[in-house]
């Protein structure tokens, strides 16, 4: 078997017995990491240490939102707006998805026209930092406008 120590530097072949004796020798465990390989590659390591470290990697992948949701109202003033605008844009610029969630209450309802005005001006604020991936829908009482990065 082909022998990796700790360290990532390649012994080379060794018998099983020898590298057994090299990992306990470094109090570490002996992995095998390549077992279809010609032959098997082992590397010694921290086993237990390496299980942690993939569990970690594996719930920040999970909890690694790339859809991101900024929320308006119709009767949102222009400094708001354009605190949403440089939040979106940040969400943006890092490679996220953007969901523009726009909530009618009540009797705003009857004014659905100033909605579709507000989300253009949102969209013409981002300075033709992103594209428009899905068209305004409207679903209720909110409407949904989706965002990429360019």
């Amino acid at each position: 078997m082909v022998l990796i120590d700790e360290n990532g530097v390649q012994i080379g072949e060794l018998d099983t017995y020898q590298a057994l004796a090299k990992a306990r020798a470094a109090n570490l465990d002996l992995v095998e990491v390549a077992p279809a390989a010609r032959p098997p590659v082992c590397r010694v390591m921290d086993y237990g240490k390496y299980k942690y470290r993939q569990k970690k990697k594996e719930h920040q992948a999970k909890t690694a939102s790339h859809l991101k949701e900024v929320r308006l109202t119709p009767k949102i003033q222009d400094h708001d707006l354009l605190i949403k605008v440089d939040h979106a844009k940040g969400f943006l610029g890092k490679g996220h998805k953007v969901l523009v969630n726009l909530v009618f209450k009540g009797r705003e309802l009857d004014h659905t026209d100033l909605g579709m005005h507000l989300l253009d001006r949102f969209v013409k604020a981002l300075d033709g930092c992103c594209r428009i991936e899905a068209p305004p829908r409207r679903e209720g009482k909110k409407f949904f406008l989706m965002l990429i990065p360019k």
